[in-house]
């Protein structure tokens, strides 16, 4: 059996638009009345982003003083995963073709976040993606678990789905460094996907198999390489 993992934020809901607005909504809560703030384009916001430059330094670049940004990054990671943001996510171009083409082809197909449950299926509910991931397919976090770090608590959940799943050839699909951890931790395949929130230098660092533009692309590299890939038009795989 081919199983295929992917997480949520990146290879399939693009976050850019939210990250966005979180910035502008922080930028008008920190900044004076009278102070000359100069917002970033949103192209240029989301590269800094994707090159993980800091949020204190972000915010500097935009105006705020350095006890303001300071205050600044605070309040976008108190408000970047709040309800009223997540409407601003939209499925990644392309991506919801290849969930299909995944579901066609039999392939076992996991979703494995750093989402609560509530913030998932809000998306799912919204986005009509849930069609594509069964019950106990969903990987994400309670909504009373208590975060650590992306790298230290990813692991744990692949740690959990793969006590829980029967063996199969499995392969991870991510676009930050908390998924390459995960997947080397548990001696999976990775491809990291460039349709999230870290860039190519980002991601190199962290040494994945392979590194593609979207899903889309992560998955022709997976029925390339995989070891049961021939078989996958005969239903064996």
């Amino acid at each position: 059996m081919l199983r295929i993992i992917t997480d949520f934020d990146g290879p399939i809901m693009d976050v850019s638009e939210r990250y966005y607005q979180v910035y502008r909504f922080c930028l008008s809560q920190i900044s004076r009345p009278d102070q000359i703030i100069q917002q970033l384009p949103k192209a240029e916001f989301w590269r800094l982003k994707r090159a993980q430059v800091p949020e204190r330094q972000i915010g500097q670049m935009s105006g705020l003083d350095h006890m303001q940004a300071s205050e600044f990054a605070r309040l976008r990671r108190q408000t970047v995963h709040t309800r009223p943001y997540l409407k601003y996510d939209t499925p990644v171009a392309g991506a919801t073709e290849t969930l299909e083409q995944i579901q066609a082809l039999g392939i076992d197909l996991l979703v494995m976040t750093m989402r609560r449950t509530s913030e998932l299926e809000e998306a799912f509910s919204r986005c009509d993606l849930g069609r594509f991931f069964a019950p106990d397919r969903r990987y994400c976090l309670s909504e009373d678990y208590v975060k650590t770090t992306d790298v230290g608590d990813k692991p744990l959940l692949m740690q959990r789905a793969i006590a829980e799943l029967s063996p199969a050839e499995s392969w991870m699909v991510g676009d930050t460094e908390a998924d390459i951890a995960a997947a080397k931790t548990h001696g999976l395949k990775v491809v990291s996907v460039l349709s999230g929130i870290r860039d190519r230098m980002q991601l190199s660092q962290h040494q994945p198999d392979w590194v593609a533009a979207d899903l889309g692309e992560a998955v022709d590299i997976i029925l390339q390489h995989a070891n049961c890939s021939v078989y996958l038009n005969a239903g064996n795989c």
